[in-house]
C-alpha cells in the first residue's frame, strides 16, 4: 500500500460520516449506541472486519461510545486500506445495529 496525499486522504475521509482526519498519520471514528451490549458487538463485528481484511484499527470502548483509529504502518500513513476499513466499519454500524440503518 502506497501512503495517500494529504489532499487526497482529506477528501477520502470527508466522504466518510463520523470520521477525521487526526494528523498526518491517522484518522479516527467515534460510533454511539443504546445500550453497552450493541456496543461490544459492534467491537465484535469490526474484528471480523479486521481479521479478513488483515488490516486493525486501535479500538477505544467508552460505555455505550466506541472509537476507532486507523493508520497503515508500513506505509507510514494514511492508505487507501485505511479507507475502505472505514467504509466497511460504517456500513456494518448503518445496517446491523438495531436503530442506526
Amino acid at each position: 500500500m502506497v501512503k495517500m496525499q494529504a489532499e487526497a486522504a482529506d477528501e477520502a475521509i470527508a466522504a466518510l460520516p463520523g470520521w477525521s482526519r487526526q494528523d498526518e498519520k491517522w484518522m479516527q471514528g467515534s460510533y454511539r449506541f443504546a445500550t453497552f451490549v450493541e456496543a461490544i458487538a459492534f467491537v465484535g463485528k469490526v474484528a471480523e472486519i479486521a481479521e479478513a481484511m488483515n488490516h486493525h484499527p486501535f479500538i477505544g470502548i467508552d460505555y455505550k461510545k466506541v472509537t476507532l483509529r486507523l493508520t497503515t504502518w508500513h506505509a507510514g500513513g494514511l492508505t487507501e486500506l485505511d479507507m475502505q476499513s472505514a467504509e466497511r466499519y460504517n456500513e456494518v454500524y448503518r445496517t446491523s445495529i438495531p436503530g442506526n440503518g
